[in-house]
């Protein structure tokens, strides 16, 4: 495993990110929506190296016609019996500068095309504008914070004493922020996953998929990973394939390069896998326990929708997973995040956070973003209307539903009894074949 290497070379195939003409018609709302996320964002220098190279586009078409008509000349010449020797030699030289400035359009090109690959979604006219994630504004709440008349103890300490996971053999088998589950442990992970499982596939309509955990750089590309996250990522050695950082990479991508029929939308899609991320602008964060570790399991729900039904596709989403919550009965809440503190590819994100004791507060759980078409742009999955026959983006919506180990420590935390013992949440019993750890 490796770092990626810079920069990354992108073909003519791939698709834009945010939209070049969106951005010539707008460049003023572009610039004001960005500047929501972070100040320090433009599009200026997209927009100048847009107008060079429309220039030398621009110049290289006219060079191309007075080449055509100089051709055309020199045939009728020839026909008379003229010379043509100089006519040719200027016909050379239009061709020499058609193939400078068409270098030079290639270039400007792929430096476009790398701006816009770093260059993260507007986020929408909605969500809450601040600076960061204490701007975030809390939408609901389900359950009230965990209390007991004895001391709650950390689920890091519960979960090593009573050798459900065993931290420093994951260690030793791998490096640190591996773990290792062990007997009613890893039964107890593997039921979450399973009971995620049916529940979005049963009662939410989700079809379950299987993908593969190894994905190669365009899948990567298309939903937002890469460039901009690439030391966030595991790579494999001399290939282009990378450990997925969420099952959101190949089941998004299913569809990179396709046109469905409006029909067949929206495609509601669940998915377990384990994940792997790097963590590399974490350290010191989260270092103790299950919350942020370099290998996880997740059950994810991701959607395609068209435009029109994109916003309320994502408040059912959330609510699919919310729901999961409910069942187990761990405190809760639905966080609308502000523009500073959204994913780079998300317009819209909901954030449920569950309280764990040891924190004294709540941690993230899922992340339920709405992409609008900013990751079909990059995937190029499109749609076909079924009134117009008009060819248009998706809109893909994704979240986890939810993190299996982060829900794991969660029940540890908020189910611990003064005898020490963990009750099992009762519609995981019949998972688990226990009531009790």
């Amino acid at each position: 495993m490796r770092r990626l290497p810079a920069p990354i070379k992108l073909t003519k195939k791939e698709e834009k990110m945010l939209d070049i003409k969106l951005i010539r018609e707008n460049p003023e709302k572009i610039n004001e929506l960005l500047k929501r996320r972070n100040p320090n964002l433009s599009i200026d220098e997209v927009i100048q190296i847009d107008i060079e190279r429309r220039a030398m586009q621009t110049r290289a078409d006219e060079l191309r016609a007075k080449r055509k008509t100089e051709s055309q000349k020199i045939g009728e010449l020839k026909k008379q019996g003229e010379n043509t020797d100089e006519i040719q030699e200027d016909v050379r030289k239009i061709g020499d500068e058609i193939k400078i400035l068409e270098e030079k359009e290639v270039e400007f090109d792929q430096q476009q095309r790398n701006l816009l690959l770093n260059i993260p979604n507007t986020p929408d006219e909605t969500a809450p504008i601040g600076k960061s994630e204490d701007d975030n504004k809390i939408v609901s709440g389900c359950g009230e914070p965990t209390e007991a008349e004895f001391e709650l103890r950390a689920h890091w300490d519960i979960v090593e004493e009573k050798g459900l996971v065993d931290f420093e053999r994951g260690v030793k088998l791998s490096q640190s922020r591996f773990i290792l589950y062990r007997g009613k442990g890893a039964v107890l992970e593997r039921a979450l996953i399973n009971f995620f499982l049916d529940v979005h596939t049963k009662e939410h309509g989700y079809e379950e998929i299987l993908p593969p955990v190894l994905v190669n750089s365009a899948a990567m590309i298309g939903t937002g990973q890469l460039p901009k996250f690439a030391e966030d990522m595991y790579k494999c050695e001399n290939e282009d394939l990378y450990m997925i950082p969420t099952a959101e990479v190949p089941v998004t991508n299913i569809y990179q390069g396709e046109i469905l029929a409006e029909e067949d939308l929206p495609k509601y899609m669940t998915a377990y896998t384990p994940c792997f991320r790097r963590e590399a602008g974490s350290a010191g964060k989260d270092t103790r326990g299950l919350i942020r570790v370099h290998q996880f399991n997740k059950v994810e729900l991701v959607k395609l929708t068209t435009p029109k039904t994109s916003h309320d596709e994502h408040i059912k989403l959330t609510k699919n997973a919310e729901k999961v919550l409910e069942l187990l009965e761990l405190p809760y809440r639905r966080v609308e995040l502000c523009t500073a503190d959204m994913g780079f590819s998300a317009n819209k994100c909901f954030d449920l956070e569950v309280y764990m004791p040891s924190y004294n507060g709540y941690k993230e759980i899922s992340s339920c973003s709405n992409f609008g078409d900013f990751q079909a742009r990059r995937a190029n999955i499109r749609y076909r209307e079924k009134s117009s026959g008009k060819i248009q983006f998706v809109h893909t919506i994704n979240g986890s539903g939810v993190a299996v180990g982060r829900a794991f420590a969660a029940i540890i935390e908020n189910f611990q009894q003064e005898d020490g013992t963990i009750k099992i949440p009762r519609v995981l019993q019949p998972y688990t074949g226990f009531d009790t750890i």
